[in-house]
């Protein structure tokens, strides 16, 4: 009924949180995974808990804002398996300052990742799904994108740079069968959220009609739906 069993996954920053869940959900629905991460250890962990559902998974490490690796990384996951049909751009970071005193280095390593690794992956991956006439894609963006907070101008304009490249690629992609969606969770319980203080948590909390903050899974069910059949009429 969703159509992704036996297809193949390339999950970017699944080493940790929300895209080791997004790839444990795809192995346990049908679909292998190829977990991509900085964090080699990471990967191989999340590669090792898919292949426990009876999944084929393999680890590769990538630095996402590198063209250059991304390329290597893309060739590497291609020998591995023949075609890839789905890409989710989850890998991110966060360096919160405050604009005043926010450094370039600062500004550019969250750009870089967020939103140039999502251009990367984007780019590399969608040459052999444009050739196959097949492929859905689906990026992690952030409801701080779509709203702005204090403190994180670098990651806002990343994030909602993913949702104005979701849109333009979506247009290019759409004749050749290639859909392209993004996510942009509010609140969701992971390590970099774990870190925030607690006054600032509860404030955020209350802010969510449901009470409670999210979870990697709840995104995961949506990644999961938009890379099934039943999001076949669902692009940009």
């Amino acid at each position: 009924m969703l159509g992704i069993d036996g297809k193949t996954a390339v999950v970017t920053g699944a080493g940790q949180g929300i895209g080791r869940d997004i790839a444990l959900l795809l192995a346990e629905n049908g679909a292998d995974a190829a977990a991509v991460d900085m964090n080699e250890a990471g990967a191989a962990e999340t590669a090792a808990l898919a292949r426990a559902k009876g999944r084929e998974a393999a680890a590769f490490r990538c630095d996402v804002g590198s063209s250059e690796d991304v390329e290597r990384c893309v060739r590497e996951i291609l020998a591995w398996r023949a075609e890839v049909h789905f890409l989710v751009n989850n890998a991110g970071i966060a360096r919160d300052n405050l604009l005043l005193r926010m450094s370039a280095a600062e500004w550019e390593s969250v750009l870089r990742v967020n939103l140039t690794g999502t251009f990367n992956f984007t780019k590399a991956l969608s040459r052999p799904m444009i050739k196959s006439r097949f492929g859905r894609i689906v990026n992690i963006s952030s409801v701080i994108g779509v709203f702005g907070n204090a403190g994180q101008a670098n990651y806002a304009a990343s994030k909602a740079g993913v949702i104005g490249f979701t849109k333009a690629v979506a247009k290019e992609l759409a004749a050749r069968n290639v859909l392209v969606n993004a996510v942009a969770p509010g609140f969701i319980e992971t390590a970099m959220t774990a870190a925030l203080p607690e006054e600032r948590r509860e404030w955020m909390r209350q802010q969510i009609p449901l009470g409670r903050f999210g979870s990697g899974r709840d995104v995961a069910a949506v990644v999961l739906f938009l890379l099934s059949d039943l999001a076949s009429y669902v692009t940009g």
